[in-house]
């Protein structure tokens, strides 16, 4: 097959995939282990959706998503020590040990969370991309919230004002099939999310989110857009997770049959079969990437379980902000 995506870009998507997949692995398996607590809601099976918003965008973009956080973090520059110390609850962690799986935060890279309330963070994309537009430059919001989120208000104010200012924010539905147990058939009568932009002249599309080339089609098409001046796109990209939605999740609602259907479709084998049979890449060079990610894990683990704990004087930092300000009167 021919294909217009370099060798480079695919080497790329692949190790980037490869990562975010044995990160959250592992995560399972410490989870299992109790030494990570709390909610933890693993990204296995939407690795593509990371993959193509990365290859489609630009380091000065921000993202923001819900509480299925760890991929995107990873993906958009927070570091696995960072990552993985936060999950332990140590003072490195990428939040100070004190948000955990639901709450990563990198702001010097572009990712502003990781939230835990169904939809808030949707409002918030919004408004990432209004201080871009006011501030003048170029770069986007990509604002990401799950299937059942688009059933919150907040989704459609948020939708009403963004196109109304033509703020520059790609709003990213995961469409991974279930919000929490529920299918998206029990929900609504409107099985096709992408439809909802319809109610705002909003540009909208449906797209294959096991694909890491259609995500980074639909999602340059859309950056272009707004970098134009042209405001908002809805990019429905239908994935599917193959783990429960948390980790306490029985999985009675689905069928094995169905999950192993979704995995024939895994984006990393079909990454692993492009770099083989269009791009002859050498078995060697695929192991050299395979160990390279080993190590990596194994690395952010060993930087997790030496790391201190959060000291007591943090309890009440980072509440409110710590500056005065001149206008506020006593």
């Amino acid at each position: 097959m021919a294909t217009k995506f370099s060798r480079e870009t695919y080497l790329y998507w692949y190790e980037l995939m490869l990562l975010l997949r044995k990160f959250e692995e592992k995560t399972g398996q410490l989870y299992g282990m109790q030494k990570i607590r709390g909610f933890c809601h693993l990204y296995i099976g939407q690795e593509a959706v990371a993959a193509g918003c990365m290859t489609a965008t630009n380091p000065e973009d921000k993202f923001i998503t819900a509480y299925r956080d760890h991929g995107l973090a990873i993906a958009k520059g927070v570091t696995p020590r960072a990552c993985m110390a936060e999950l332990y609850g140590k003072a490195t962690g990428c939040s100070k040990g004190k948000g955990g799986s639901m709450h990563f935060f990198g702001v010097d890279v572009g990712f502003f969370g990781g939230h835990g309330i169904v939809g808030a963070q949707i409002g918030t994309g919004a408004g990432l991309a209004f201080a871009e537009q006011y501030l003048g430059t170029k770069n986007v919001s990509l604002t990401f919230f799950g299937d059942g989120a688009a059933r919150q208000g907040m989704l459609h104010e948020t939708f009403n004002m963004a196109m109304t200012w033509k703020l520059p924010v790609i709003f990213i539905c995961e469409n991974n099939q279930y919000a929490m147990g529920t299918s998206v058939a029990r929900t609504s009568n409107v099985l096709d999310i992408y439809k909802l932009g319809d109610a705002y002249d909003m540009p909208a599309d449906s797209v294959d989110g096991m694909s890491p080339e259609a995500v980074h089609d639909a999602v340059l098409r859309a950056v272009n857009r707004a970098r134009e001046g042209s405001g908002p796109t809805l990019l429905e990209i239908k994935t599917y997770r193959y783990k429960g939605h948390s980790m306490s999740d029985p999985q009675k609602y689905r069928t094995k049959d169905e999950v192993e259907e979704y995995k024939q479709r895994d984006p990393i084998d079909h990454v692993h079969r492009v770099l083989k049979e269009e791009y002859k890449v050498a078995d060697a060079d695929i192991e050299a990437i395979n160990e390279r990610v080993r190590e990596q894990v194994e690395d952010c683990v060993k930087f997790a379980e030496e790391s201190p704990w959060p000291s007591d004087d943090e309890l009440l930092k980072d509440v409110y902000v710590q500056e005065d300000y001149p206008f506020i009167m006593d």
